[in-house]
């Protein structure tokens, strides 16, 4: 029986957002989708519910570079498979990566010089170490042809998964202790200029009675204090699952304005909630929303989204037919089918 080691370990980050997501989602399929290989999970910290059995190995600092590769040394798994992190350079062995999105290529701006070098290095060297690689979107994949000369035969596309719906919502009541007494349109993500919030916001404004409401960890200060300036704006943080669901379940809409994405995964879990999505018609969301979502087309015309949120706020036979044409194309993304879309590319490599 081959073995297959796997990092898991931003399933165990605090913060969650996509990358972790995805990370438990395949992580707690894989043995599923692939009973033949014998898997082997490792994080550098424990935490519940992840559905997997983690080897956990504590190290304080550079777990990925050090830690990781004396436990592989030990294990001699066949391959490794790294769902959303760095390839150990000290690792030898065959491997296997996923790359989400190139945005450190599209908007260096949004990045410390350190943190780009970082990315940009551990991408050249997956290209380098991986006789085939993962991409989450045609787009990206696309990007990464062109970014670093990837031949296209040798990336495989692998969509997320829409995570369902819990019907533990938070009560009602817990709108008006965010400052949410009306009708509002959301926006799930880090708050970050390639999120383009402040696109949102425009748009927003020139509606009436409208508020838009942010949630998602804040990467830059100054944006975010920016859109607390607003009365028009709710700055929400990081919200819990009941409260997120309770934010999908009553908003009016919700606006993906971003001016890159990887893969877009609001959109889907907005449109697996039966919500009218309206995106920017940029990188990957389309291949996400495809004809169940509106879109407008420049990222930067606050004007022009607000022509298209107008028309998904009000137009009630509109909203009827995207909502069910969501909810259907949504059930073509599960966690199930790209933790055995993954699993073909591992025996793939393995054969």
């Amino acid at each position: 029986m081959k073995a297959v080691a796997v990092d898991v370990n931003p399933a165990t980050r605090a913060v969650v957002t996509g990358t972790e997501v995805y990370t438990r989602e395949v992580g707690s399929r894989l043995e599923a989708a692939a009973p033949e290989l014998r898997w082997r999970f490792f994080a550098s910290r424990p935490r519940a519910g992840l559905g997997m059995d983690v080897m956990v190995i504590p190290f304080r600092r550079l777990w990925t570079q050090v830690r990781l590769p004396l436990a592989l040394a030990a294990e001699r798994p066949d391959l490794l498979f790294v769902p959303a992190h760095a390839i150990p350079f000290a690792w030898p062995g065959k491997a296997l990566t996923v790359v989400h999105d190139l945005a450190f290529e599209r908007h260096p701006d949004a990045y410390a010089a350190a943190e780009r070098a970082y990315l940009q290095l551990t991408t050249r060297w997956a290209v380098m170490r991986c006789p085939l690689l993962i991409t989450v979107s045609e787009s990206t994949k696309a990007d990464l042809v062109s970014a670093y000369g990837v031949r296209p035969e040798r990336v495989r596309v692998v969509p997320l998964g829409a995570t369902p719906p819990i019907a533990a919502a938070a009560p009602a009541s817990r709108l008006a202790e965010l400052g949410l007494n009306g009708s509002f349109v959301l926006q799930v993500g880090r708050i970050e200029k390639r999120k383009n919030q402040a696109a949102a916001l425009a748009a927003v404004e020139r509606l009436d009675g409208v508020t838009l409401a942010v949630a998602g960890p804040e990467k830059d200060p100054a944006l975010a204090a920016s859109l607390r300036a607003s009365p028009r704006a709710r700055v929400l943080g990081r919200v819990d699952q009941p409260t997120l669901e309770l934010l999908y379940k009553r908003a009016s809409a919700v606006v993906v304005p971003s001016l890159y994405e990887g893969f877009g995964l609001p959109v889907l879990e907005a449109m697996a909630r039966g919500k009218v999505v309206v995106a920017a018609k940029a990188s990957s969301l389309p291949e996400v929303g495809g004809d169940a979502a509106l879109y407008f087309h420049d990222s930067a015309d606050s004007e022009q989204l607000a022509s298209v949120l107008k028309i998904a706020l009000n137009d009630e036979t509109l909203r009827t037919s995207l909502a069910k044409a969501a909810r259907a194309r949504a059930k073509k993304f599960t966690w199930d089918r790209t933790a055995a879309g993954v699993a073909e590319v591992v025996r793939e490599l393995l054969s």
